[in-house]
């Protein structure tokens, strides 16, 4: 006699779920594989801050985020997207962006504020926090025209890690003021964050919309190169290139995104015109 919960009445249902976990596709372990390294990279970070390694604990974040890029575009590659990937991804980006940098600066600085230093690496995860839940949540709209697939709305939280992170690249280049100056570091801090949580566009870099031709293909080629180069040679002056050059763009973004929207709305309206002109 078999006693519940055991019974033969329950027996199809366990063999049915043993055989899905059972046919479960490599594929959707892979891309989830990639964000549980990003996920050990960001805790890794906080160690090595804890020890005062910070140089060694921002590499730690960097590989995060190259993991991060990755795990996505592996899920799409071998279709092995899934909503616990997503998830997964989600609480890694948290974690990795929204809470490892900042404690980094609390360590090397903000800590000298006393609870106020606290409030700000607080306030930075909160803001990484809604800003992710703000695009999980975001309905696709299928009316929504093709260009506005190169913006972001704010700055998504890889960027704004690597961001917030540029009084560390300037310490290990020998530039250590905001250290001595915590407040300024704090007033820094919360406008990256803000950047995460504003609706400025920009720019999301999956269309690039352009496409090079084949005499330019040689110089693109050799910048790429000199690039990645001049990346692992001088990493930290790289960085604060990088740094400098998104924020300047950030106006270029809000330009170009407003320039495609003035443009839909005139062809909108001219749809119009032509549906309602009483001569038609």
């Amino acid at each position: 006699m078999a006693i519940p919960p055991f019974g033969s009445e329950d027996r199809p249902e366990r063999l049915q779920q043993r055989r899905r976990l059972k046919t479960l596709p490599v594929r959707s372990i892979i891309p989830n594989s990639l964000t549980v390294m990003a996920l050990c990279a960001g805790l890794t970070a906080m160690r090595f801050g804890l020890d005062g390694k910070f140089d060694m604990a921002v590499g730690a974040i960097i590989v995060a985020a190259v993991l991060d890029g990755l795990d996505g575009r592996v899920a799409r590659m071998l279709k092995g997207t899934t909503r616990f990937g997503a998830e997964l991804d989600s609480l890694s980006d948290f974690l990795c962006f929204g809470v490892a940098p900042v404690m980094l600066l609390y360590l090397w600085s903000l800590n000298t504020l006393g609870g106020l230093g606290w409030i700000v690496v607080l306030g930075f995860a909160v803001c990484c926090a809604l800003r992710l839940a703000r695009f999980n949540v975001a309905i696709e709209d299928p009316d929504k025209p093709a260009w506005t697939a190169n913006f972001f709305v704010g700055v998504p939280s890889p960027a704004a890690a690597g961001l917030v992170m540029l009084p560390l690249y300037m310490s290990f280049l020998g530039v250590s003021f905001l250290q001595d100056l915590p407040l300024l570091l704090a007033a820094y801090v919360g406008g990256i964050a803000f950047l995460m949580v504003s609706k400025i566009p920009t720019f999301s870099g999956k269309r690039l919309g352009f496409r090079i031709r084949r005499d330019e293909m040689l110089p693109v080629l050799l910048g790429v190169a000199m690039s990645v180069a001049l990346l692992f040679n001088y990493p930290w002056i790289s960085f604060c290139a990088l740094v400098v050059a998104y924020l300047a763009l950030l106006p270029v973004s809000i330009w170009r995104y407003q320039y495609h929207q003035a443009r839909t709305r005139a062809a909108a309206d001219r749809e119009d015109e032509l549906l309602t002109d009483p001569n038609d």
